[in-house]
Formats: structure tokens, sequence, C-alpha cells
């Protein structure tokens, strides 16, 4: 990620640049100064390209000046909104990733934030492990100097901006580990480096999970050598009720007894992608010292076929004391939401339960990688996350619950099952972790939206960090004080 500089607006002398550029709206000053400045060039590079500024358009000057060896013009759309801004510095940035600087002018401070925010996501890179990348195969661009006409307030816009981009660079890095290197007992050592911005950090550990009684999270994790582990992590920003964040940690998912086909099944390390966002969203609060109790929770568990595995037929019982027959052990994340939803409102009787989990493909059949699936007992709390998801540009879709689905998950021989057949999966997922909720409850299946097999305009291909915007978006309108 090069590193953010806010300067006054004023064109460069020299030195690659890029304007942001408006559909139908006339020409700023800024884009007469510099069209005037490189002889008209900019002027008959867009007529050339068919450039209008609409969103998502970019056009590449080469050679205006000696001086400006690239001018790059990305197009904001019509009424521009934060989101637009977003994608557009993103657009640009890279556009401008093979040279060492390059500025970025956005006269409006608040605007020119957000511009940068974009561009900082779009250059996130996951290379850990690359050890034979030569400098040419990496991006360049060290310094983005962002020019706007009150540097001070800008930098002021983006302070909280940034530890959104902290948290959400901290998610992506966590969904991107192997699952060699990232397993419960080392997740669960990440979290604690929250500990550093005042997050209150406790690790349940395996004996102290089996006295409290959470049976169905150490069922999932009885077939792996890796221990399960359960993690609370406390911001106290106000006082009051909490309101709690829930996590889905499946280190990796073979499927267990239930083991999933071969192909495909290196995508299973990025099964924690709820526990991802939660503990990116726990760090982007802390951050910005966000004002109120936010309480995290994830379950970190590995899902394993081995001699001590847990079984199809097998009868556990939850940290709630209700029983669950499981017909199905790659239906585990259910099991460990159920604990640790039951926990968390045991413990803390927050004013609101979120949980996040790639719970199941189910939701990527209906609503395909466009839409995470909301599901919710509560209109109010639901309405407020559509429209959090709409703001932060992480799209939700309310699906349905109902007693017809419930009935599905009767067992015959205890007090439910962990599956109902394959109509209505992610439904029947979702009445399933209801069963072990009181309150205003939602839950969010991000199964398609976790992980990205191409790029997008904010983010390259790989995680996504999906839900920490939306939270911090929902927590900033809502439940601060």
């Amino acid at each position: 990620m090069p590193d953010i500089a806010f300067a006054p607006d004023r064109i460069p002398a020299d030195g690659a640049f890029a304007l942001l550029i408006a559909q139908d709206q006339p020409a700023t000053d800024h884009f007469n100064a510099a069209d005037t400045q490189t002889n008209g060039a900019i002027g008959r590079a867009m007529a050339a390209a068919g450039f209008t500024g609409k969103k998502g358009q970019t056009c590449i000057v080469l050679g205006a000046t000696a001086a400006h060896p690239s001018i790059v013009l990305a197009g904001l759309g019509r009424d521009p909104t934060a989101r637009a801004y977003e994608e557009a510095g993103a657009a640009a940035a890279l556009a401008l990733s093979r040279e060492p600087a390059a500025s970025l002018i956005v006269a409006d401070p608040a605007h020119a934030a957000h511009a940068a925010l974009g561009a900082a996501l779009r250059s996130y890179r996951f290379d850990r492990y690359r050890t034979k990348e030569t400098a040419d195969d990496k991006p360049r661009l060290a310094t983005l100097h962002i020019l706007t006409s009150d540097p001070e307030a800008a930098r002021a816009a983006y302070a909280p901006l940034a530890a959104t981009r902290d948290g959400v660079f901290l998610t992506r890095d966590l969904a991107s580990e192997p699952p060699n290197v990232l397993y419960p007992a080392e997740l669960a050592d990440r979290c604690r480096a929250l500990s550093a911005l005042g997050v209150e950090v406790e690790v349940l550990e395996p004996a102290a999970l089996a006295e409290a009684g959470f049976g169905a999270i150490l069922a999932v994790a009885q077939g792996s050598a890796r221990e399960a582990r359960v993690v609370v992590m406390q911001w106290r920003g106000a006082e009051g009720a909490p309101l709690a964040l829930i996590g889905k940690g499946v280190t990796f998912d073979t499927g267990g007894i239930s083991i999933k086909p071969a192909p495909n099944m290196e995508d299973m390390k990025w099964d924690m992608a709820g526990a991802a966002a939660v503990i990116g969203t726990m760090h982007t609060l802390a951050a910005r010292k966000a004002r109120v109790h936010v309480v995290g929770i994830v379950g970190l568990v590995e899902n394993m076929p081995s001699g001590t595995a847990m079984r199809p037929g097998d009868v556990i019982r939850s940290l709630s004391g209700q029983t669950i027959e499981v017909q199905n052990t790659d239906a585990e994340g259910r099991l460990v939401l159920a604990d640790l939803l039951w926990y968390a409102q045991d413990r803390f009787q927050p004013r609101a339960s979120i949980d996040l989990a790639t719970l199941t493909g189910a939701i990527i059949v209906a609503l395909g990688h466009e839409h995470a699936g909301l599901f919710s007992n509560d209109d109010a709390l639901a309405t407020q996350l559509l429209a959090a998801g709409i703001a932060s540009g992480e799209a939700l879709w309310r699906m349905p619950l109902g007693e017809a689905y419930d009935k599905l998950i009767r067992s015959d021989i205890a007090d439910m099952k962990n599956i109902g057949g394959r109509p209505g999966g992610s439904i029947i997922g979702a009445q399933f972790v209801q069963r072990f909720v009181r309150g205003p409850w939602a839950h969010l299946d991000i199964a398609g939206m976790a992980w990205a097999t191409k790029d997008s305009p904010l983010a390259p291909k790989g995680a996504t960090a999906f839900g920490v915007r939306l939270l911090n978006q929902l927590v900033a309108e809502h439940f601060e004080e």
C-alpha cells in the first residue's frame, strides 16, 4: 500500500497525476488548469477515448508533456457519492501503480479522504509467502499525494477511514493465511494483539470450554489435533449493555467424516471469514475510539476426519442444554454458532446479537456473489443492517424464517437435528441457529461474499473482508452514543 500524504490542491509541476471527473458536469478549475498546462492533450485524449466521466471509466494520457509521463482520468458517474470517490480513487491508484510517486487531485476534503481510502483498499496485497517476485512484478507506487483544498480537514476526515482500512486489512490477512499457519491457537494469539488498542481479550482454552459445557464446539473440534479456542474481545467505549458480534472461525473445514469433495477444498482455509470480520471490526472500533460497548466472540476450531471425529448419528449436548442429532458433520458452523450465541446472551445480556458465518453453499445458489443473506427475528435491526449494507457497499438481502422451516430440523431422538434436506438450505441453517437465540438477533450468511475469484473495484481477488465496513457503519449510525 502506498503512503498517503495530503497537500494543497495545485496542479503538480511534474510527475504523474490523476483527476476524478464527474459525468455530465461542467469542467472544474483543476481540469481546465491541467488541460491548459498540457496544451490541450487531456481534452484530446478524452475525445479520442470517448471518456465522459461515466462511473468505472478510466483514461490514461501518456506523454502529455515531458514533465508529466502519465495522467489518469477516472470517472465518478453522475451525482457521485462517497462510494463513487472511493472507487474512482482506487481506479486511479491502480492505473498509477507503476509510478514511484504520483498525485491525486480532489478539491473537497471529505471527498479527498474517501478517494484516499479507495486507493488504499485497492492497493492491498497478500504476498507474505512469495519469494520469487522481481521488482518488476510488484507495484512501484510508494507515495500517493492527495491534493486538496484543505489538507488538515482531509487528514481529519481520513483518520476514522484509516481505522476502517486497517480493520479491513487485518481481516483480509487472516482469511488469506494458509491453514498450517493459522489454526485455532494461533488465531487466538493474534486476537491478543488487539489489547494494544485497549480491547480486553480473554481466551478460553479447552479445559475451560469443557468445564463450562461448550459441547457443540468441542464436538466439532474433537477430530483434530488442533484444539478449540473461544476468544472474547470487549471494547468498552461506552457504558451499558453491549452489542454482541459473533463469528464462526473454522480455520479449516474438511467436512469431517462427511468429507467434502477434493476439488477446491483448499478454499476452506477461509471458513473462518466470519470470525476474521469480527476481529477486524473490533480493531476498527477500537482504533477510531468508537463511543460504544461491543463484545466480539469468535469460536475457533478445525473440522477434521479422524478416529476421534464426530460422526453422523452422534447426539451432542450444547451449552444451552439442548441436544442435537448430528446427521452431517459438514454442517458444523451452526454448531459453533449455537454455543457462541448462547454464551454471549447468557453472560452479557446484549442489546442485540449479530453473527457472521460462511455457513452454507445454499446462500450462493440463492444470491450468487452479489449479496450476503440476512436473517433476523427483529425488523428494526434488519432494517438498520440493510441500510448499512447500502451505505457501506456491502449489500445484504433479507431471507425468510418460519415455523414451516423449523419443522424440518425436528429429530426423532434429540431436540433437533443439524440438517433438514437440500431445499432451503441457507434458511434451515439460520432456523437452526435461531433455536439458540434470546433477544434481537441477526444472522449474516456471508459464504458468497467472503472470497472473490476476480478483482473488484476496491479489492484484488481473494479475501474481501466483507462485514467490517458494514458493521462499522451500523455501529456509527445506530449504536454509538
